[in-house]
């Protein structure tokens, strides 16, 4: 059987368990990621034994709704690669738009914040950034990829998610500060410093909203890095601008994801503590992304 062949019945098997569409994409990077070539430069060559072997056992747990990115333990963001596994979340496209955000508002100006005097008087100041709750590490890596000069730190309570951190960026050489520390704990603040700009793609989903989702979603990516108590949906968001209030140097800002459904409940809670808010949609339109920046 050539590859073109295997390709056609791949998306066929998928069909069952995905719409038309995402059944031939998913079929295309299957073939394309055991073929190790595109599948332009596959079609008509033949399949090896142990690429046959390896596809069934690729179908095999695609067909139990395990996401393809946690079958081939890999997922692309922002143009870099990853590893991911059930530790972490997969990274999503509305997510790199935020990360797109940051690095176009540095890129294109030189980020003014007011250091003390004593990092003033150093002839090296370097832009610093927080990432909170970093997954897989997609964010804070794929920032200090893009802002080479900057220190970038991050934080995560899960230590398993941290070591995936640490390979992605071992893998993607990019240096990061990695530190397990819950940060719904306010005594474990006092061991972090000042930053320019901290990020978060927190906890956000209310765990009523969980009857609305996907299988591939629910039965495996970890939900204490997806779900928040209804009785308290923006605990997180209070939590980031109370620590901004005494980590964020002046004139810093703090990008956050949120809840598409919240989007003016996040703002207000902002602005109530004093920030100024930018809410921004993603590209479905939705309302995804806040920036808030705090002026004494």
């Amino acid at each position: 059987m050539n590859w073109q062949e295997q390709y056609q019945l791949l998306r066929q098997s998928l069909s069952a368990v995905h719409e038309a569409g995402e059944a031939e994409a998913i079929a295309a990077l299957v073939v394309e990621h055991v073929g190790k070539k595109k599948i332009s430069q596959l079609k008509q060559e033949e399949v090896r034994t142990e690429e046959t072997l390896q596809l069934q056992q690729i179908l095999q747990q695609l067909l139990t709704h395990r996401p393809l990115q946690y079958v081939l333990n890999e997922a692309w963001f922002y143009g870099l690669k990853f590893e991911v596994n059930e530790s972490v979340l997969i990274p999503r496209p509305e997510t790199e738009e935020l990360v797109d955000w940051i690095v176009k508002e540095v890129r294109g100006k030189k980020y003014e914040v007011r250091r003390t005097a004593a990092a003033l008087a150093t002839h090296h100041s370097p832009l610093t950034l927080l990432d909170i709750g970093t997954g897989s590490g997609c964010i804070p890596i794929s920032l200090k990829k893009n802002l080479p000069d900057a220190e970038v730190s991050a934080i995560d309570v899960c230590s398993e998610a941290l070591h995936t951190a640490t390979t992605n960026a071992v893998n993607n050489e990019a240096e990061i500060n990695f530190l397990l520390l819950d940060f719904l704990d306010e005594s474990k603040w006092n061991t972090l410093g000042q930053f320019d700009i901290i990020v978060s793609n927190p906890p956000y989903i209310k765990t009523t909203e969980a009857n609305t989702m996907s299988k591939h979603v629910l039965d495996y990516e970890p939900h204490k890095a997806l779900f928040v108590p209804d009785e308290d949906a923006l605990l997180f968001y209070r939590k980031i601008a109370d620590f901004a209030l005494q980590h964020l140097h002046p004139g810093g800002a703090v990008y956050v994801e949120i809840n598409q459904q919240l989007g003016k409940e996040t703002v207000e809670l902002f602005q109530q503590k004093g920030f100024t808010v930018e809410l921004r949609k993603d590209m479905s339109g939705n309302e995804r992304m806040v920036k808030a920046v705090y002026r004494l």
